[in-house]
C-alpha cells in the first residue's frame, strides 16, 4: 500500500524499527522484500528517509542496497537520506538476542533474533552508537571501546558466551559504514525545509498497533513505538502534525511470533488460509499464525492509531471460502466484550464468531467497486460497519495495480 500511495507523495519516511519485519512489494520490475528501506525506494521520484527512531544493521542495509541495485533500482543521496541520530544495530546485539531467546526456552518472546530488543535497550541506557558517529573515526573508536567493554559484562559475564572485541566491532563499522556515510545527514532539517516548500510527506510504519511497545500485547511486542502519533518524532520532525492516518488491515488476521492471538485458527483450516495467503514472514520466512478478521482487535487498532480511513488488503485470498468467519466479540470468563482486553484477560479470551457469505470466484481483475461480486462488496461494508472506520482502498492481488477504491 505504501508503494502504491507513494505515487502521490514527494517523501516517504520510515520512523521506527529495524530489519525485523518485511514489506513485500510486487511491481512491473519484480518482487521486492524490504526490511529497512522505506517502500518508496521503488519509485525513483520519491525521496526516502530513514528516521532517528530506527535501529539500523549496517551489514543488512549493505545487502539490501546491493540487492536493489542489482535489480536496476537507482539509489543515491538524492533519494535516500539516513538520520545521523538513528542507532546502529551491531553483531553483539544480534548475539544477545539469540542468547536470551535460548535462555528463555519455552517462555521465549518469539523474537526475530535480529538484535532489535537489545539495541533499543542500549539506546535508552545511553549506550548506543549512532549513524552520525560514523563520520568521526576518532570519536567512533573511543565510543566503541567504551561500549564493547560494557557489553561484555552481559555477553561474557552474564551469558558466559564468547566476548566481543572492540577492534572487530570498529572494523565492522568501518567496512559496512563506508558506503553508507554519504547518505547520513540531519533529516529533521531536510524535512522541516520540505514542509516549508509544501512537499507531501508520508510516514511508513513497520508493524501494527498490537506490536507497539506501549499499546501492544506486551511483552510480546516490538521494542519501538509503531503507532502513527510517534511518526513525526521518529522521523525527525517532532513539531509536525499529521493530516490523516490510513490504517492497513488484511481481510483476515495474521501474526508472526509468540503471544496471545485470540482469533487464531488451527489444523487444516489454518493451513488452507496460510497457503492461500502465502502467509510466511517476509523477514524470517516463518509460517504466520492466521485466523478470521478480528473486529475487536481492529477497532482497538483504529482507536490507538487515530485512523481516518482503512486499506483492506488480500481480499482475494478469501475467494475459496463458502462461509467467511469474522470474530465480532470476545468471551472472557463468560462475559462478552467488544473492547480489546490486556494482560491475563486477553490470555483467557475466546472468540464469538459470525459467518458471512463468501463469493467463490476470482476477484483479481476487479478495478472498481461495481466489478465486485455482491457478496465481496457486502463483506467489505460489513467490516466497515463493525470496525467503525471507512474502508477506502481494497487490494485484490499482489501486483501494484491490483486494487480498487470504494469512493
Amino acid at each position: 500500500m505504501v508503494d502504491l500511495l507513494a505515487a502521490d507523495y514527494d517523501i516517504v519516511c520510515r520512523y521506527q524499527g529495524g530489519n525485523n519485519a518485511g514489506h513485500t512489494v510486487v511491481n512491473e520490475s519484480g518482487k521486492f522484500i524490504l526490511n529497512l528501506l522505506p517502500s518508496g525506494i521503488l519509485r525513483p521520484e520519491v525521496v526516502n528517509i530513514m528516521g532517528n527512531g530506527m535501529v539500523i544493521d549496517l551489514e543488512h542495509l549493505h545487502k539490501e542496497l546491493n540487492n536493489l541495485r542489482s535489480s536496476g533500482v537507482k539509489i543515491t543521496p538524492d533519494n535516500l537520506k539516513i538520520s545521523d541520530r538513528a542507532i546502529i544495530c551491531l553483531p553483539y546485539h544480534v548475539k544477545q538476542d539469540i542468547l536470551e531467546e535460548e535462555r528463555l526456552r519455552d517462555l521465549k518472546f518469539g523474537s526475530t533474533r535480529r538484535g532489535i530488543a537489545p539495541v533499543y535497550g542500549d539506546k535508552y541506557l545511553k549506550k548506543g552508537i549512532r549513524m552520525g558517529d560514523l563520520l568521526n573515526k576518532e570519536y567512533l573508536k573511543e565510543r566503541v571501546e567504551q561500549v564493547v567493554e560494557w557489553k561484555n559484562l552481559t555477553i561474557a559475564g552474564g551469558y558466559k558466551s564468547i566476548e566481543f572485541y572492540a577492534e572487530d566491532m570498529y572494523n565492522w563499522l568501518l567496512k559496512y559504514g563506508e558506503e553508507i556515510k554519504e547518505y547520513i545527514c540531519d533529516v529533521g532539517l531536510y524535512l522541516n525545509d520540505a514542509v516549508k516548500s509544501n512537499k507531501q510527506i508520508m510516514f511508513e510504519a513497520q508493524l501494527g498497533a498490537l506490536r507497539d511497545i506501549d499499546f501492544g500485547i506486551y511483552p510480546y511486542t516490538s521494542s519501538s513505538s509503531t503507532i502513527a502519533s510517534y511518526a513525526p518524532i521518529g522521523a525527525g520532525v517532532p513539531g509536525l502534525k499529521l493530516d490523516s492516518t490510513i490504517g492497513i488491515m488484511k481481510a483476515y488476521s495474521s501474526c508472526v511470533g509468540e503471544g496471545p492471538f485470540t482469533a487464531e485458527m488451527s489444523g487444516e483450516e489454518a493451513k488452507a488460509l496460510r497457503e492461500a495467503g502465502g502467509e510466511y514472514g517476509a523477514a524470517t520466512g516463518r509460517p504466520r499464525r492466521v485466523g478470521p478478521f478480528d473486529v475487536v482487535a481492529s477497532k482497538y487498532g483504529v482507536r490507538v492509531q487515530g485512523a481516518d480511513m482503512l486499506a483492506l488488503t488480500k481480499l482475494d485470498v478469501l475467494s475459496y471460502m463458502d462461509k467467511i468467519p469474522v470474530v465480532t466479540a470476545y468471551d472472557v470468563d463468560g462475559k462478552i466484550t467488544e473492547e480489546f482486553p490486556m494482560g491475563i484477560e486477553l490470555d483467557k479470551a475466546t472468540t464469538v464468531i459470525e459467518y458471512v457469505d463468501g463469493w467463490k470466484c476470482d476477484i483479481g481483475k476487479c478495478r472498481k467497486k461495481s466489478d465486485l461480486p455482491k457478496a465481496a462488496y457486502n463483506y467489505i461494508k460489513y467490516l466497515e460497519e463493525k470496525v467503525g472506520c471507512p474502508i477506502k482502498y481494497v487490494s485484490v492481488g499482489p501486483e501494484r495495480e491490483d486494487y480498487l477504491t470504494m469512493d
